[in-house]
């Protein structure tokens, strides 16, 4: 397989997700401003819209969405515990996990890049409500679906380095501040300690 991804960006996610099912992969960077690879070739060949993450796998298949692609991985090695068994109440709580990270979250921070003037301070606000009510979430658990770690705490993990907290050193640096969310980090101190967490981090540049 090949993940295709940007360091730091949400292919961070699938990146834990190979480590944690112990796969075989190859990491391709991509340059997400031209998006070309280090020597030159044409991301777009692999994925039309241009972003990342992108998981080829065997067959030449191309997955391109995030939260499809990481329960993929899961799937190829169920005993991992990364998603709980298809068809089970607990694999929809999985999987609305990922729907909210994904719209709330992750959809959520684009402003944060690109926008100006109060639409940034609505954005801001609904971000870290949303922040918030996953403390709250994390008051009586380890992870998001309680005492495993799945796909969802991976996904989780690369959105949270986006933003702010003196608990944390952040990738993007966006203005949004989680300092006061005590189980918010207590969770990324378990996640960070995870080795595959940290592989894949210094994989990527981010550690060192």
């Amino acid at each position: 397989m090949k993940l295709y991804f940007s360091p730091g960006s949400c292919s961070l996610s699938p990146h834990i997700a190979l480590r944690e099912a112990g796969l075989d992969f190859e990491l391709i960077r991509v340059d997400t401003k031209t998006h070309k690879y280090a020597d030159g070739q044409d991301y777009y060949k692999i994925n039309e819209l241009g972003y990342v993450p992108a998981l080829q796998i065997e067959n030449g298949e191309v997955f391109r969405e995030g939260a499809t692609l990481i329960q993929y991985i899961a799937d190829l090695v169920p005993e991992s515990g990364l998603a709980p068994k298809n068809g089970t109440i607990e694999r929809y709580r999985l999987q609305e996990w990922l729907s909210f990270l994904s719209t709330e979250i992750h959809k959520g921070s684009i402003p944060l890049f690109y926008g100006a003037g109060n639409y940034i301070d609505i954005a801001k606000t609904k971000l870290l409500n949303h922040f918030k009510w996953i403390d709250k979430q994390l008051a009586n658990q380890q992870f998001l679906m309680g005492s495993q770690f799945t796909v969802a705490d991976g996904y989780l993990f690369a959105l949270t380095g986006w933003v702010k907290a003196d608990w944390m050193v952040s990738v993007y640096n966006l203005d949004a501040d989680l300092t006061d969310l005590k189980n918010l980090a207590a969770w990324h101190r378990r996640v960070i300690s995870r080795p595959t967490v940290q592989e894949s981090m210094k994989a990527e540049g981010l550690l060192f």
